[in-house]
C-alpha cells in the first residue's frame, strides 16, 4: 500500500485536517442542541440542563494546558502530533459509545454528565494536537484558506450533531443518533490512523520501515524557553488593556450561557414547541446565521474597529432582548420567535469574530499564541460559567419579560469596559517582541 505522506500531499493535508474539524463539531452539536432539546421536552429543568453544558464546557477552559502538554513531547516514529490526534480520536469514540450503554439518557444524569466532560477532554485535547498539527504542516501561503475552512467545518460539523442528529434521533431515538455519531467520528479517525506526517515515519507499531526520527528538543533548551515564556506572559499580562481584556473575556458571555438552558425550556415547555423543531432550528438555520454573522464580522471590524463593532453587537443585543419583550403577548407566533433567534446568533457571531479580532491586537507577539489561547479559554469559561449559574437565574422567579429585560440590562453594563482596552498599547509599551 502507498503511503500516505501529509507533506507530500496538500489536499490530503486539507482534508484530513477539516475532516477532524468536523469531528469535533458533530458531537458539541448533538450536545448544544438535540440532546439540550431532548431534555428540556422530557421536563427537566434550567438547573439541571445547565449542569450538563457546564461539565460538557469545562474541559475547554483548560485547553491552554494541553499545548505545552503536547509541545513537550519530542518527535516519535509515528510522528509528532500524529499519535496524540489518534488517541483523542479513539477516546472521542470511546466515551460516545459509552453514552449508549447508559440505560436511560433522560434521567441517569449523573452518568451522562460524567460522560459528556470526559468525552470533552478528549475533543478540546483533539483540537489542540490538530492546531499544532496545521502549524507544523501548513504553509504560509495555505494558512489563509485552510484556517477558513477548518473554521467552516467545524460548523458544518455542528449542523450535523444538531439539526441532522435530530433528525436523526426523532426515527431512531438518542442512541441511535449516537451510534451514528460513533461510526461517522471511526470513519473519520482512519485518516490519522493511515496517514504519516512526514517520510521515514512508521505507521503502525510493528512496521518494519525505519523511523527516520528528527531529534528531539534539548532538555535544558526546552526548560529555558518554557521559564522565558512564563515570565514574558507575565509581562503581557502586566499592562490595563491586557488585564481588562481577560476580565471582558471572562464577563462577557455569561449571559449567553444562562439563557441557553432557560431558552431550551422557554421554546419547548412554555412555548409548546416539539423537540426535533427546536432542535433543527436552532442547530440548523440559527447555526447558520451565527457563522453569517462571524464571517460579516470580520469585514465590519476591519472596517469601522473591532471595539465600535464589539460594543455594536452588544448594544444591538440589548435592544433586540427589550424588543422582544416588549412583544410578549405574540411570542405564539413562530416567524416572530425564529426572526428572534436567527438575530440572536447573527449579533453573537459578530460579537465573537470582533472579540478575536480586538484580542489579536492586545497580544504581545512574543508569546501570542500562548496569550491569545488564554482569552479563547476565558470566553469559553464564561459560557460555562453562565450555563452553572442557569438554575440561579430561574429559582430568582422572573417571568420570561423581566429575563429579557435583564438579558438586555447586562450588556449596556459591560460595554464601558471596552473603553479601558487600547488595541495598540501592547506593542507600543512592549514593542513586537523581537
Amino acid at each position: 500500500m502507498k503511503r500516505l505522506v501529509l507533506t507530500e500531499r496538500p489536499r490530503l493535508r486539507l482534508l484530513t485536517l477539516c475532516a477532524l474539524y468536523v469531528a469535533q463539531g458533530i458531537p458539541w452539536g448533538f450536545v448544544y442542541f438535540t440532546l439540550k432539546a431532548y431534555l428540556a421536552e422530557a421536563g427537566l429543568s434550567a438547573d439541571s440542563i445547565g449542569e450538563l453544558l457546564f461539565l460538557a464546557g469545562i474541559p475547554w477552559a483548560f485547553k491552554p494546558l494541553w499545548g505545552p502538554v503536547i509541545d513537550a513531547v519530542g518527535p516519535t516514529s509515528f510522528g509528532r502530533r500524529r499519535p496524540w490526534i489518534v488517541a483523542a480520536q479513539f477516546g472521542m469514540v470511546i466515551t460516545l459509545v459509552g453514552m449508549t450503554l447508559i440505560p436511560n439518557l433522560e434521567t441517569d444524569l449523573r452518568v451522562l454528565g460524567w460522560m459528556i466532560l470526559t468525552h470533552n477532554v478528549f475533543n478540546s485535547l483533539q483540537d489542540v494536537a490538530v492546531d499544532a498539527l496545521a502549524v507544523d504542516l501548513l504553509s504560509e501561503q495555505e494558512r489563509g484558506k485552510a484556517n477558513g475552512l477548518m473554521y467552516g467545518s467545524k460548523w458544518g460539523g455542528g449542523a450535523i450533531g444538531g439539526a441532522g442528529m435530530a433528525t436523526v434521533a426523532a426515527f431512531a431515538g438518542l442512541k441511535g443518533a449516537l451510534l451514528l455519531q460513533v461510526a461517522m467520528l471511526g470513519v473519520i479517525m482512519l485518516l490519522p490512523v493511515l496517514f504519516i506526517e512526514r517520510p521515514g515515519e512508521r505507521r503502525f507499531p510493528g512496521d518494519p520501515r525505519p523511523a527516520h526520527v528528527p531529534a528531539g528538543l534539548d532538555r535544558d533548551v526546552a526548560l529555558a524557553r518554557g521559564k522565558d515564556t512564563l515570565l514574558s506572559l507575565f509581562r503581557a499580562f502586566s499592562l490595563r488593556s491586557t488585564v481588562m481584556g481577560g476580565v471582558f473575556a471572562f464577563l462577557v458571555r455569561i449571559p449567553s450561557g444562562v439563557l441557553g438552558p432557560i431558552l431550551a425550556v422557554f421554546y419547548l415547555q412554555h412555548l409548546g414547541w416539539s423537540k426535533q423543531a427546536y432542535a433543527t432550528i436552532d442547530g440548523g438555520p440559527v447555526l447558520a446565521a451565527g457563522l453569517v454573522g462571524s464571517v460579516a464580522g470580520g469585514f465590519v471590524a476591519d472596517a469601522i474597529g473591532r471595539r465600535r463593532t464589539a460594543a455594536f453587537a452588544l448594544v444591538a443585543t440589548a435592544a433586540l432582548y427589550f424588543c422582544f419583550a416588549w412583544l410578549e403577548p405574540h411570542w405564539g407566533s413562530r416567524t416572530l420567535v425564529v426572526t428572534f433567534m436567527l438575530a440572536e446568533a447573527g449579533l453573537a457571531g459578530l460579537l465573537s469574530t470582533s472579540l478575536f479580532a480586538l484580542f489579536m491586537d492586545i497580544s504581545w507577539p512574543k508569546v501570542a499564541a500562548t496569550q491569545f489561547t488564554t482569552y479563547m479559554a476565558l470566553l469559553g469559561f464564561s459560557a460555562s460559567m453562565g450555563a452553572k449559574l442557569a438554575g440561579r437565574v430561574e429559582a430568582l422567579g422572573l417571568s420570561y419579560p423581566e429575563l429579557f429585560v435583564a438579558a438586555g440590562v447586562y450588556p449596556l453594563l459591560i460595554v464601558g469596559l471596552l473603553a479601558l482596552i487600547d488595541p495598540r498599547q501592547t506593542r507600543r509599551v512592549l514593542g513586537d517582541g523581537s
